[in-house]
């Protein structure tokens, strides 16, 4: 008997499993259909201008082919071929576009090296009306001539990174013994002596004891919570350290009166010639101190920048003879310096004038206002008085005020008057701030009366950097500190044996003190012999680079690039 004349049998019952099985097959056509209605490629047809999506070819076990990334460019849309195509019609000489990627060509991904030198990446697209002759690069500054040395650079550096193909591990882990024959040899002012190139440089005790005395250097005062070099724009970082002195008068005067004799000692070392130069370095300006024979004078020379109008009156009234050597090397300047003094002495006359007295016929200023009385228009204009000419000249000295041409210089004497003017100067300590009753920092190479020695830093990093061949290996040394110009030279008398006559130096410069590099002589003056300043406490080549006069101007090196032991810089 058929199923249909069974009793109670129902065509429409289900079993449960029957039921589950269609409702399972009724939610996948129906999620296939929303699919279909939301696909990219329906959107695509429906949307003008819309780019179908293309996952392009999927990563395989392996991972050699990449997904491409269907964001990676817009030159391929709909939209933009059009507008691209619209524009060619209008303008078909001008009309670009941009480069576009072939599809599953995997993303290019640069290193840092390769994106701060300019390695391995593409140029961007430019504009050009003749396809035949593309436009060339503008020509960069051309590279100075090789030489076996460099100019001097009075600059004070805060950071110098050499880099080199060479390890630098013999200037790590330095021995016990090592440390101290290398701080003796600098108290000493002994020099050291290295071949032409070292095949072992980890192995070298001379090598690494004299990289110990080149990182040693002098200063006052000394307080380890607080870095005191360098002083101009410290305030933020000294904000909230302690400062005992602040609020104590008392202490104050203690700690001015041992600045005063550590002063009064460098000085005394530099007029000796046992200290070639040293660093007066206040909150507001710096100093720099230089022994007769250095940087091409025959007499103790003393630059100081930046300057303003009423510190250069107060030298002024202190009877300091100082001169601008920016202002009145410059011919414009010249004119204008001669054009403030001819007022000077007509404000003088008038000031004669007003007093009573009869001023002289002056037939220049009647000849220059005659051709008013032809016109008959003498009354109607008014001709300058005193107090408009001492604002204009006042005007003009206050345009210098914190700019490099506000640059000083002393010589001879006036040094000493000069000492004595920042020993009794009050505004050379801040009054209020985080600064406020701290001496100004004394730097020097050599050791004086309360004096304490430092060492700069050093380190030194490994790394692998991507070329275009693969990876090489960097090396860099990293020194920080106030770095002084005879610790650049030193290491790279160093550096010049160690590392095979190739290595870049990059020098970070304390801006406020490029203008030290200003030559304090005239152009006819010859090379001074430094035979007296044998006992200085500087190496002979050091001491034969500091004697020749400054090239540098108001620039400062920040590169440096030694390739066979051959130098090349740039400012």
């Amino acid at each position: 008997m058929s199923s249909e004349m069974l009793p109670g049998y129902s065509p429409s019952f289900k079993k449960p499993s029957e039921i589950l099985r269609l409702s399972r097959r009724r939610s996948r056509s129906e999620a296939g259909a929303r699919t279909a209605l939301f696909s990219p490629g329906e959107v695509s047809k429906r949307v003008p201008g819309l780019r179908p999506f293309s996952p392009g070819p999927q990563r395989s076990s392996s991972g050699a082919v990449k997904r491409r990334n269907p964001f990676a460019s817009l030159g391929n849309t709909v939209e933009a071929k059009r507008r691209a195509e619209s524009a060619a019609e209008r303008c078909p000489e001008e009309s670009w576009e941009l480069p576009a990627r072939a599809p599953g060509t995997p993303l290019q991904y640069h290193s840092v090296e390769d994106v701060i030198f300019g390695e391995g990446l593409d140029t961007e697209p430019t504009v050009t009306t003749d396809t035949q002759s593309p436009e060339k690069p503008l020509p960069g500054p051309e590279p100075c001539a090789a030489s076996d040395t460099y100019p001097a650079d009075w600059s004070l550096k805060t950071r110098l990174l050499f880099t080199s193909s060479q390890p630098f591990t013999w200037t790590d882990h330095l021995k016990a013994q090592e440390e101290a024959q290398g701080l003796v040899l600098h108290c000493r002012a002994a020099g050291f002596s290295l071949p032409h190139s070292i095949a072992e440089p980890r192995l070298s005790t001379d090598l690494r004891c004299a990289f110990q005395q080149a990182l040693v250097y002098w200063l006052h005062p000394t307080f380890p919570w607080l870095q005191l070099f360098p002083r101009i724009g410290a305030d933020r970082k000294m904000t909230g350290k302690n400062s005992p002195w602040t609020q104590d008068e008392a202490l104050q005067q203690v700690l001015m009166s041992e600045w005063a004799l550590s002063f009064t000692s460098l000085y005394n070392l530099l007029r000796a010639k046992l200290c070639p130069y040293f660093y007066v370095c206040t909150y507001q300006f710096t100093v720099l101190f230089r022994a007769a024979g250095i940087a091409g004078s025959d007499v103790i020379t003393a630059v100081m920048s930046p300057t303003t109008r009423g510190l250069r009156e107060a030298m002024k009234n202190e009877g300091i003879d100082f001169s601008l050597p920016l202002v009145t090397n410059d011919p414009n300047k010249k004119a204008k310096a001669s054009e403030t003094s001819e007022c000077d002495d007509k404000m003088q006359e008038s000031d004669h004038t007003s007093e009573g007295e009869e001023a002289p016929p002056d037939s220049d200023e009647d000849e220059s206002f005659s051709w008013l009385e032809e016109m008959g228009v003498e009354d109607k204009i008014k001709k300058p008085d005193a107090i408009s000419i001492k604002l204009r000249k006042e005007k003009n000295e206050v345009k210098l005020d914190h700019r490099p041409e506000s640059v000083v210089l002393v010589k001879g004497t006036n040094t000493f008057t000069l000492l004595n003017f920042l020993i009794n100067c009050k505004s050379i300590v801040a009054a209020a701030g985080p600064q406020a009753g701290l001496p100004p920092t004394l730097l020097s190479p050599v050791a004086f009366r309360g004096a304490t020695m430092h060492t700069m830093k050093a380190r030194t990093v490994n790394v692998r950097t991507q070329v275009r061949s693969g990876y090489k290996d960097q090396f860099s040394l990293e020194i920080t500190g106030p770095v002084m110009p005879h610790t650049v030279h030193s290491l790279t008398l160093l550096l010049k044996a160690a590392q095979k006559g190739s290595f870049s130096a990059s020098l970070y410069t304390h801006d406020p003190t490029t203008v030290f590099n200003t030559a304090i002589h005239s152009q006819n003056c010859k090379e001074m012999d430094g035979a007296e300043l044998a006992n200085c406490g500087l190496h002979p080549m050091t001491l034969e680079q500091f004697t020749q006069s400054s090239t540098l101007g108001k620039s400062s090196l920040r590169h440096l690039d030694l390739s066979d032991y051959k130098f090349t810089w740039k400012c």
